[in-house]
C-alpha cells in the first residue's frame, strides 16, 4: 500500500449523491457511510459512521444550488475527516461554485473564488479534484494541488458517435469571446470549423447579440460553452446563428447545467434541437421540457480518483 493512505474511502454530501454512488460503482467500492444534516436553525452537522484513520478520503460535493449550504457541508466534512486522522483528504468538486467571481470587475469587488479556495485549504483539504473551472487561473488561487479535469473528451465522444462522418461538415460556435479557447480545442478534435458570436452584455445575466464571425450558412452548428445559468446567452446565440448567420440546425453542449430562473422556459422556446450537459450538477426535474440530455462524468472521476490513489499521472484524461 502507498504511504499516504491504506485504502480508498469515498463520502458524499447532499449536493449530488447519485454521482458519488455512480463513481463508487465504477471503482468497485462501497460508498462510505456518513450523514450530513441540518439543525432547525440551518447549521450543518456531519457524522462519519466508519473509520477513516490513515485512509485516502475523497469527498464528492459540488457547490451548486443551494451554493452556501453545499459549500458549508464540504468544509465541515473536510474538518470531520481531518479530526478523524484521515491519511489524505481530496475535495472532489465536480462543479466549483463562485468561480465566476475570479477578478475585480469594478472597484471594491471581492474575489470570492480566492476566498472559497482559502476556506477549502484552511478546512484541511490536501488536494482538489474538479472539472472545467470557469476560469483556469483559479487553480492558482489554491496553495494545494488542483486537478482540473476537462469535459471536452466526453462531448467529443458523444458527438462523434451521434453524427459520425457528418461531424466534420458541422461548425462549432463559441457563444462569446471568452469561450473561444475551449471551443477551438473541441472543434479541432472533431475536425470542425469554428465560428464566434460577438455580443455586448449591458448588465449581469443579459446579453445583446451583435453579429456572427465565421461562416455558418447552411450548416448544422454546435454551441459549446462551460456552463448554462439562465440560458439567455445560449438561446440568444442560437437565435443569432440561425437568423443572422443562416445556420440550419443548432445543437448545444455545456459542462455545467446551473439552469437558474427562466432557463428551462427559454430553452423550451429556443431553436436549440438538444442541449447536452454533464451531470456535475444533478439533473433538473424539468430537463425533458428543455430538450436536455445528461452525460455522466462518473467514469472520468472514478479513473482520476484511482490514479490519484495509486500516484499515477492523470494526464491521459485530458486527451
Amino acid at each position: 500500500m502507498i504511504s499516504h493512505g491504506k485504502d480508498i474511502k469515498v463520502f458524499t454530501g447532499n449536493a449530488n449523491p447519485k454521482l458519488a454512488a455512480d463513481i463508487c460503482r465504477t471503482i468497485g467500492i462501497k460508498l462510505g457511510e456518513n450523514e450530513v444534516k441540518g439543525f432547525a436553525d440551518g447549521e450543518v452537522s456531519c457524522s462519519l459512521y466508519e473509520t477513516v484513520r490513515g485512509s485516502d478520503v475523497f469527498l464528492v460535493q459540488s457547490t451548486c444550488k443551494p451554493v452556501n449550504d453545499n459549500l458549508m457541508e464540504l468544509l465541515i466534512m473536510i474538518d470531520a475527516c481531518r479530526r478523524a486522522s484521515a491519511g489524505r483528504i481530496t475535495a472532489v468538486v465536480p462543479y466549483f461554485g463562485y468561480a465566476r467571481q475570479d477578478r475585480k470587475a469594478k472597484s471594491r469587488d471581492p474575489i470570492s473564488a480566492k476566498l472559497v479556495a482559502n476556506m477549502i485549504t484552511a478546512a484541511g483539504a490536501d488536494r482538489v479534484l474538479t472539472m472545467d473551472l470557469h476560469a483556469a487561473q483559479i487553480q492558482g488561487f489554491f496553495d494545494i494541488p488542483v486537478d482540473n479535469l476537462l469535459g471536452n473528451p466526453i462531448f467529443v465522444d458523444y458527438y462523434a458517435k451521434k453524427f459520425g462522418e457528418r461531424a466534420s461538415e458541422m461548425v462549432v460556435v463559441s457563444p462569446d469571446v471568452g469561450s473561444v479557447a475551449r471551443s477551438r480545442a473541441f472543434a479541432q478534435k472533431l475536425h470542425m470549423n469554428l465560428a464566434i458570436v460577438d455580443k455586448r452584455r449591458p448588465k449581469a445575466n443579459q446579453s445583446e447579440v451583435m453579429h456572427v464571425i465565421g461562416d455558418v450558412k447552411g450548416k448544422e452548428c454546435i454551441l459549446f460553452d462551460d456552463m448554462v445559468d439562465t440560458a439567455g446567452s445560449l438561446c440568444g446565440a442560437a437565435k443569432a446563428i440561425v437568423e443572422i448567420g443562416g445556420a440550419t440546425k443548432v445543437y448545444a453542449c455545456a459542462s455545467h447545467g446551473v439552469l437558474s430562473g427562466p432557463a428551462i422556459d427559454r430553452l423550451e422556446k429556443s431553436n436549440i434541437e438538444e442541449l447536452a450537459l454533464l451531470d456535475t450538477i444533478p439533473a433538473h426535474p424539468e430537463a425533458a421540457r428543455g430538450r436536455i440530455k445528461y452525460l455522466t462524468v462518473a467514469p472520468m472521476f472514478a479513473e482520476a480518483i484511482e490514479r490519484t490513489y495509486q500516484e499515477i499521472s492523470i494526464a491521459k484524461l485530458f486527451n
